[in-house]
């Protein structure tokens, strides 16, 4: 996996968790916690994405809206 789709990879494994612990009906305290951390690491997640190295194989000009 790539190294910037790991920060994707964990929130939405921690989103999915937090759903299905909202689903089930677990401890009212756990889920309060996962939907406090939840906010701590989108902001992780983006800011590793967007800090990501990414090289274009083609330009805004070249490709726009892929519809060549």
């Amino acid at each position: 996996m790539d190294n910037s789709l790991t920060p994707v990879a964990i929130v939405t494994g921690f989103l999915l968790i937090y759903v299905v612990a909202v689903a089930v009906n677990l401890n009212t305290a756990i889920i309060l916690l996962m939907f406090s951390l939840s906010p701590v690491l989108m902001i992780w997640m983006v800011i590793r994405v967007l800090k990501a190295v990414f090289e274009p194989a083609h330009t805004f000009e070249e490709k726009w809206y892929e519809d060549q």
